[in-house]
């Protein structure tokens, strides 16, 4: 099973730069865990293990609700993705402070032939989104195979 994930790695500007960029480096430099208007980009530890009858894959997503997950197979393509919005409202007598907070990530993996993706079940419990994937009939009588070499 492959996994494919969005996330851009490396320098734009050579590094004399750096200091003169400095301010807008802090607002858009997402590489080293920066933030945009402080929003930090997160992506969740995957696990994924394979069984004889099964595949797992469990997300630790802590703080979300099963409501804000969206998860769609198109062709071999899983995707799992979730947005959340937060937002706090204080008024005082002389002005109003709002805050919010917006998080959101997407996750594909290749879902590998001999599955069932008609059959994956999705779980969402103490922060882990689980999914399981059965195996077709077929790909679970396959047995392991040693072959010598001559």
């Amino acid at each position: 099973m492959s996994t494919k994930t969005l996330v851009r790695t490396g320098d734009l500007m050579p590094s004399v730069f750096n200091d003169f960029f400095k301010p807008w480096n802090n607002w858009f430099d997402m590489n080293n865990g920066g933030s945009l208007w402080g929003n930090i980009l997160t992506i969740p530890a995957v696990n994924i293990v394979e069984n004889k009858d099964d595949f797992k894959i469990s997300l630790a997503v802590p703080g979300m609700k099963k409501e804000d997950f969206k998860i769609d197979v198109e062709g071999d393509m899983l995707t799992i993705s979730a947005e959340t919005k937060e937002e706090k409202e204080e008024k005082e007598k002389k002005f109003t402070r709002k805050e919010f907070s917006y998080s959101t990530f997407s996750r594909s993996f290749t879902i590998p032939m001999g599955t069932r993706a008609d059959k994956i079940d999705a779980r969402y419990e103490d922060g882990v989104l689980k999914l399981l994937i059965p195996k077709t009939e077929e790909t679970r009588k396959l047995e392991a195979k040693h072959i010598a070499v001559k």
